[in-house]
């Protein structure tokens, strides 16, 4: 066999990954935890703009999202606290996924049938409690997906979770605005409800993961046991209580502090997409700008654009299953930077659907392959013991971060022209891609510490 053929050979059997079970249940986990984001918002502005909600008061449905950003306070209690009966007969990620799951369908029923002409109140209220279960659930399934998974599927696990996330939110954006045009928003929102049952029947047909700790996590746990024996006054349930309290919450930061660079590790967490966000934040206004029409850039920059995502996102799983996290995460970073490039011949040309096309086609493949390479970075950075705690940790780090950082966009793009901005955003990716060549140099990867059987829980090994 010839060399080109010897190498397709080898991509084709790195693209067979995405035929595994437990990446395919992954597509169908990531249906649930996209179906609710527009529910609390997006179809529900609509929704309160036709009742007559002032614009004032649907501003303020924004903070529907703050249970996103900070899910990382009660991840701790999702990772360590069981749930009578369900975490006995399912297991401890399946358990918490089946309580969510069933809370969600509650919530955005009763959602559905409040009158926000009537009552914002109580609807902003239920708005809230639906986006305190979607982000309780999204700490559940990430949890479960870094740990059905191998290394190697970390990347077609991300790919998986974006796509079924964003058909989720197709379903509850415009899929529940179609429906509620013909049969009403109760209506609408009851489908939706009974929607969560994709995500329910997922978890129940799939394993449970297999429950280990770490030698970290048992390092920890001795530490904790020893300070409570040294001091005798603490007996019963105030040391359970600090031991569960240790265990659950001090534990998972004191292990990822405990590491070589862990200070640097967040540093490119905050990095690495910076230049595409930068460029992300403001490029709605650059293409009204250049005279693109509504209508133009919905179908090239929304539709096209969601496709091209998709694609790239699968593609950079197939480079993580075949290259490995790091060079992936390497070589994705460098095709995100350079996409800006095209937004500043996109600048030089000006109007032209073309020159659109082709950049939104580039900047959305290789910013779906970069995505997929970084969830798959923060996965392999969760220790197996504390996999929920760290994720929702790291996860909300990047995406304050990023939000943070990309903020600027605005007034960087008001004092320069549209051609020096982009390329400001290609220089401002550099600074990651530096960082990430500089630390795979000074750290030298080691491989995970061995897993140890948890006595506590009892599961089936990972197939």
């Amino acid at each position: 066999m010839n060399a080109p053929a010897s190498a397709f050979g080898r991509w084709l059997a790195a693209a067979a990954v995405y035929t595994d079970r437990r990446v395919l249940a992954i597509l169908f986990l990531g249906f649930s935890s996209g179906l609710p984001l527009a529910l609390t918002f997006g179809t529900l502005s609509v929704w309160l703009t036709e009742a007559g909600v002032d614009k004032t008061t649907i501003g303020l449905f924004a903070l529907m999202g703050v249970p996103y950003t900070f899910k990382f306070l009660w991840a701790p209690l999702v990772d360590r606290m069981p749930i009578p009966f369900l975490t006995r007969r399912l297991g401890r990620r399946r358990g918490w996924a089946v309580a969510t799951q069933f809370a969600l369908a509650a919530a955005i029923l009763a959602l559905g049938s409040t009158n926000p002409a009537q009552d914002p109140g109580l609807t902003a209220l239920l708005a809230f409690v639906v986006a305190f279960c979607s982000a309780s659930q999204d700490i559940v399934i990430d949890a479960y997906r870094v740990e059905i998974l191998e290394e190697r599927q970390y990347g077609a696990g991300a790919a998986m979770i974006v796509l079924g996330y964003r058909i989720g939110m197709l379903a509850s954006g415009a899929g529940a605005l179609y429906l509620a045009s013909y049969a009403g928003w109760q209506a609408a929102y009851a489908l939706m409800a009974a929607l969560m049952t994709v995500g329910l029947a997922t978890i129940l047909l799939n394993p449970e993961p297999r429950t280990a700790q770490s030698r970290e996590s048992v390092e920890q746990a001795a530490r904790i046991a020893h300070y409570l024996q040294a001091r005798p006054h603490l007996r019963g349930w105030k040391a359970q209580a600090l031991a569960w309290i240790y265990g659950a919450v001090i534990s998972p930061f004191a292990e990822f502090m405990g590491r070589r660079g862990w200070a640097l590790i967040l540093l490119f967490i905050l990095l690495y997409k910076f230049g595409d966000a930068l460029a992300g934040v403001m490029s709605n206004p650059f293409y009204v700008e250049l005279g693109f029409s509504k209508v133009e850039i919905a179908n090239i920059s929304k539709i096209f654009g969601l496709g091209a995502t998709i694609v790239g996102g699968i593609i950079g799983g197939v480079m993580v299953s075949r290259l490995g996290i790091v060079r992936s995460l390497l070589l994705c970073g460098i095709l995100q930077m350079l996409s800006n490039l095209m937004f500043a011949g996109l600048a030089l040309t000006g109007y032209s659907l073309p020159m659109l096309t082709l950049t939104i086609a580039v900047e959305n493949l290789s910013g779906g392959m970069g995505t997929a390479a970084f969830v798959a970075y923060l996965s392999g950075l969760c220790n197996v013991a504390y996999t929920a705690t760290q994720y929702a940790l790291l996860s909300s780090f990047m995406s304050f971060g990023r939000t943070l950082l990309s903020s600027s966009g605005g007034w960087l793009a008001d004092h320069m022209s549209w051609l020096n901005f982009f390329l400001l955003t290609t220089a401002a990716a550099l600074p990651g891609l530096l960082l990430l060549l500089w630390m795979t140099r000074r750290f030298a990867p080691t491989p995970p510490a061995p897993a140890v059987p948890d006595t506590m829980e009892a599961a089936p090994p990972r197939k």
